[in-house]
């Protein structure tokens, strides 16, 4: 990788765009194919979800000037809402200036659960299962050989008594594992399914749901970024640096104290993340479901990420949230497409691309943070949204250009207004 800022890409066609995008991240264009075939054959469509009829496409675009713990990343989006590409591509411009995003993740510890129910004394059979406790991670640690040989398996066993239930009394098993550079789940699960004999014959209880947990809070991404006030300047919009600065942070403190505004602004962070668990072959649902219960651990649903300034008036940004995501088994191996996407970013962990996404996350957070407290939403919205209502009302060509910039200029874009133009322009 050479860098990841290509001046005026957005300017360049499709093609063009492609040979800038091998020069500087030594693509061969063999390994850009499937991003222009779509990737996937519908024989390994049929093979990977049932009742298959063909495939759906979205757009990949390309995230520019990310600077992720001292390398620049080129990073594939995939997502169909205008401006978030652009939106965080010129957030990560500004946030470069600062040293670039600084990210940190801890051990890809994922959390399987074993309910336990049909119990005599519940805390009798919590303290049965502490005494075997070596004993179960060492059957535990056996289910996946290839996982150990790489320094992954079981690692601890957590027992909590749910009290007050539908159901009465029962206990949650914990079983804590690595899985390295997978997402984990196949893993675990089959080590939660090994385990519940055992546990059975422990306890004198029942083992019902065994699966893993989507809060993997034992497997958090952090990012912080700083940006110079300066650059935070709109001079266009009479904005100074220091304004732009408080308006994030007021913005921000919205979120943190309203769970109204906190889902938004909790959306704007995953609109980046997503895009990109998605490009890679990850579980996105996975992700969403593990952020939103994150953001709620409190007891209040609030802002995964937070906003201040330092000691110079620099804003500060830092975003704290579960990432369990792979580079290894699922979608990600079967799909080109996906292998691809990570082998543009150049990662070799999956520790690495977590780093990437939520440095994603934040950059998108503040672009959106950035519109609201500034020009307002719709403005970056506006052109790009013009554009898809016009091609909605049959214009092609150079008339979709026109019909949206007429839009815009009007301040209404509407389908029916989209279609009175086009009939206009070509007197049709």
């Amino acid at each position: 990788m050479t860098t990841s800022r290509i001046s005026g890409f957005y300017n360049l066609t499709i093609e063009e765009r492609r040979a800038k995008l091998a020069d500087a991240s030594l693509l061969s264009p063999l390994e850009l194919a499937p991003w222009t075939t779509g990737g996937l054959s519908a024989e390994s469509a049929d093979h990977m979800i049932e009742n298959v009829v063909g495939m759906h496409s979205l757009p990949v675009g390309i995230g520019l000037n990310f600077l992720v713990n001292g390398r620049d990343v080129l990073v594939p989006f995939v997502v169909e809402e205008p401006s978030v590409v652009a939106g965080a591509s010129f957030m990560a411009k500004l946030v470069r200036a600062g040293g670039g995003f600084h990210a940190t993740t801890t051990a890809p510890l994922m959390i399987g659960q074993m309910q336990l129910i049909n119990l005599i004394n519940v805390e009798e059979a919590k303290m049965k299962i502490y005494e075997h406790k070596a004993e179960l991670l060492a059957i535990a640690d056996e289910i996946d050989p290839i996982l150990k040989k790489f320094g992954g398996g079981a690692r601890d066993l957590e027992v909590r008594v749910i009290e007050d239930s539908p159901i009465g009394a029962f206990i949650v098993i914990h079983l804590i594992y690595d899985v390295r550079d997978a997402m984990g789940a196949n893993a675990v699960n089959t080590a939660c399914e090994k385990l519940a004999p055992q546990i059975e014959a422990i306890t004198g209880g029942k083992i019902h749901l065994k699966i893993l947990s989507n809060l993997a809070d034992r497997r958090i991404a952090r990012v912080r970024a700083t940006i110079p006030v300066n650059e935070l300047t709109m001079a266009a919009d009479n904005f100074d640096g220091e304004a732009v600065r408080d308006g994030i942070i007021a913005a921000y403190a919205f979120a943190a104290s309203d769970p109204y505004r906190a889902a938004t602004h909790n959306k704007g962070i995953m609109n980046g993340v997503d895009a990109v668990v998605l490009a890679t072959g990850n579980d996105w649902r996975a992700i969403e479901a593990g952020a939103h219960a994150y953001a709620a651990r409190s007891g209040k649903y609030t802002s995964l990420s937070t906003w201040g300034k330092d000691k110079d008036g620099n804003l500060v940004g830092t975003l704290e949230m579960p990432m369990a995501v792979g580079i290894v088994g699922g979608a990600t191996k079967v799909h080109p497409a996906a292998q691809t996407a990570v082998k543009l970013m150049g990662v070799k962990t999956a520790n690495e691309l977590a780093q990437i996404i939520v440095s994603v996350g934040l950059a998108q957070n503040m672009a959106a943070l950035r519109a609201l407290a500034t020009e307002g939403i719709q403005r970056g919205h506006m052109s790009l949204h013009a554009r898809q209502v016009a091609i909605a009302a049959g214009a092609s060509g150079e008339l979709i250009e026109k019909v949206a910039a007429q839009m815009v200029a009007e301040k209404v874009v509407r389908i029916d207004r989209a279609e009175e133009l086009v009939k206009e322009y070509t007197g049709k």
